[in-house]
């Protein structure tokens, strides 16, 4: 027997990773937007024109949650993948597009740079391929997992584009959130 590890230690390995990662991908993804205000209820995004493209603002929250479950299972499959060649490029990689991901709503909702956040968005594409890649030679199925991922970000890279489109000067554009006050004697 030159097994490392029995299928039921592997399986073990696998839970562990998961109820891990999963819980702290959908944390940071949902810290990031709250952080950034982002969302139909930010004063300076409310202003901007929409493309025709954009989906009701409901339907973000729950892709965004999807997507965070299945970026946290895909990581943690190959975070268990002791032994595999490809398994620390493919965390490297993990981490990095997390990153990108969690600078765009501070990019586009915080800092309002639309440029920017095209950018970020942009980059974030890149580094998901490359992430699909070698989680694809890890483990198949943990590449198949971010495939929906690509799909929403490719998406939105169409979105935050027409959004710069549509709104040229909005980076420059201050939320008019002006309160006077009066007193009276």
């Amino acid at each position: 027997m030159n097994r490392l590890a029995s299928p039921a230690q592997l399986r073990a390995s696998l839970m562990r990773w998961s109820l891990f990662l999963v819980p702290a991908v959908l944390l940071l993804g949902f810290m990031s937007g709250q952080l950034a205000g982002s969302g139909g209820d930010n004063p300076w995004f409310a202003q901007l024109t929409k493309p025709g493209t954009f989906p009701p603002p409901a339907a973000f929250g729950i892709v965004w949650s999807i997507l965070y479950v299945l970026m946290g299972l895909a990581a943690a499959g190959v975070c268990s993948a002791f032994g595999s060649r490809f398994r620390t490029a493919a965390v490297i990689a993990f981490v990095v597009q997390l990153c990108l991901n969690l600078l765009w709503s501070p990019m586009f909702f915080l800092w309002h740079n639309i440029a920017g956040a095209l950018v970020v968005i942009a980059l974030l594409d890149l580094a998901v391929l490359v992430t699909i890649y070698l989680f694809f030679q890890v483990r198949r199925w943990a590449g198949l997992l971010l495939l929906p991922y690509l799909a929403w970000i490719l998406f939105a890279t169409l979105l935050n584009f027409q959004f710069l489109q549509q709104n040229p000067d909005a980076s420059n554009d201050a939320p008019n959130n002006a309160v006077q006050r009066i007193e009276m004697r």
